[in-house]
C-alpha cells in the first residue's frame, strides 16, 4: 500500500504539479496556462493522481493503522509508520521498515 501511495505522490511532486504550475516561473509557451501542451498534461496528471493519492493515502492509513493494532506495535512506531506516508521517499522505507518488522516478530507463524 505504501508503495502504491508512494509512487503517485512522487508522480505528482515531480511530474504533474511542475508542469501544471510550470507556467508561473517559466515564459515557455508549451507550459501557458490554459493553452500549452505541458499545462494540460499537468493538469490532468495533477487532477486525477491527485484524487487518486488523496483516497489511497486513506486507505493506507487505515491499513496500516489495523496492522498495527494487531501486530501490537508501540503507539510511536505506529505513528511514525502513518507519517512518514506523507513525505514522498519515506513511504517506502516505511513499507520496508514494517514489513521487516512483521517479518522478524512473526517469522515462527509465516513458515
Amino acid at each position: 500500500m505504501a508503495t502504491i501511495v508512494g509512487v503517485l505522490l512522487v508522480v505528482l511532486c515531480l511530474i504533474g504539479l511542475p508542469l501544471h504550475y510550470g507556467h508561473l516561473v517559466s515564459d515557455a509557451a508549451w507550459l501557458a496556462e490554459g493553452t500549452g501542451d505541458g499545462w494540460q498534461i499537468g493538469s490532468d496528471i495533477s487532477a486525477y493522481l491527485g484524487v487518486a493519492h488523496g483516497w489511497l493515502y486513506m486507505l493506507f492509513l487505515i491499513a496500516a493503522f489495523l496492522l498495527s493494532r494487531r501486530a501490537d506495535w508501540t503507539n510511536g512506531f505506529t505513528v511514525v509508520t502513518l507519517l512518514m506516508g506523507t513525505v514522498p521517499v519515506l513511504s517506502f522505507w516505511s513499507e520496508h521498515r514494517a514489513t521487516r518488522r512483521v517479518k522478524d516478530e512473526y517469522a515462527a507463524e509465516l513458515v
